[in-house]
């Protein structure tokens, strides 16, 4: 079932004193007014198509994939963005607008802290801004989203921050740090669906050939644009830095292993080199160790002459290495 909330100049009216057939007539008299709606339901459908009347294009996005819009109607206009969902998971949701002429409906499937943060400026707008018309509660609407990533953007440049520490530190291993860094990248580019959609749509509305906005709300859409412009900036430059941080970890972690193999392979070619030796060794020691009475033991100058052959026989081995450079590693230790 739909949640539904109404909001007017004058305060929150009461849930029991309106339904969605009598919106229109609840708000007579009470200038700006502001329908939300959370889990819209057929109920809902109905309302937008058969009273407000709203084009049926428009209103079947927000029952489907709803991408970042802005457009003109007849009688309303209608916009979609994204903006950050309240669950414990970080993601967008867009968030679908409906303008008439004293008001505004969003419509959304889940929670967005954004419009808590427009309810509160709403009830708190000056008579003069007021004055301006729904493109100024649009506005702050745009504005509340935009506003609601700056603190997470701190956040993750904070722990950016701290993972490029923690990188680059070389007295200390750290745990997950690949891990965070592959999070802080999903994070960012979670949010730069929101703040891109934002500034897309803010580009749209200061075209003036689409007639989006009035120009009393110009300057506030300017500024709202700049806004998304260093947020879009801010992101790219933190998903640039955690790329980079990731990369150089992936580097030291290639050294370490690259180092590790280097150690490997020296004590392998030791124990070649050593088993290479002894293998003639054993093969003398062998042959002449076998309980023989023909073993010419006299002719090769007994015991002294085979520990003298074994000798000629290593020292002509590591003369061979030494030309071929196998034992140059021990040569410079």
């Amino acid at each position: 079932m739909a949640e539904l909330r109404l909001q007017t100049a004058s305060g929150i009216v009461d849930s029991e004193d309106f339904s969605l057939e009598t919106v229109v007539d609840a708000i007579k008299g009470k200038g700006l007014a502001w329908l939300d709606i959370k889990n819209p339901d057929n109920l809902v459908k109905d309302f937008l198509l058969n009273v407000m009347q709203f084009d049926e294009l428009a209103v079947e996005d927000i029952f489907g994939h709803a991408d970042t819009t802005a457009m003109k109607f007849s009688n309303h206009r209608f916009v979609v963005v994204n903006a950050r969902d309240a669950d414990n998971q970080l993601d967008t949701e867009p968030v679908a607008i409906f303008l008439t002429d004293d008001l505004i409906i969003t419509v959304r499937h889940t929670s967005i802290p954004a419009l808590m943060k427009f309810r509160r400026r709403f009830k708190e707008a000056e008579e003069d801004e007021l004055a301006l018309g729904i493109d100024f509660l649009l506005y702050e609407i745009l504005d509340a989203i935009a506003d609601d990533w700056q603190p997470i953007l701190g956040r993750y440049s904070k722990t950016l921050d701290e993972l490029e520490f923690c990188v680059f530190d070389p007295q200390e291993q750290y745990d997950n740090l690949l891990e965070g860094l592959h999070d802080l990248k999903r994070q960012l580019r979670e949010a730069s669906k929101s703040i891109e959609s934002l500034h897309t749509v803010t580009l749209r509305m200061l075209n003036q050939k689409l007639k989006l906005i009035s120009t009393g709300v110009t300057i506030y859409f300017s500024d709202l644009n700049q806004l998304c412009t260093a947020l879009v900036k801010r992101a790219n430059n933190y998903s640039a830095g955690a790329t980079s941080t990731r990369d150089t970890y992936l580097s030291n972690i290639s050294m370490e292993l690259s180092q590790s193999n280097a150690q490997l392979t020296e004590v392998m070619t030791t124990l070649t080199i050593i088993g290479a030796i002894m293998l003639p060794l054993t093969l003398i020691a062998g042959i002449f160790g076998m309980n023989n009475e023909d073993l010419p033991l006299d002719q090769v100058g007994g015991f002294w002459g085979i520990i003298s052959m074994m000798t000629i026989f290593a020292v002509l081995m590591l003369a061979m290495f030494w030309r071929r450079g196998w034992l140059n590693n021990f040569a410079k230790k």
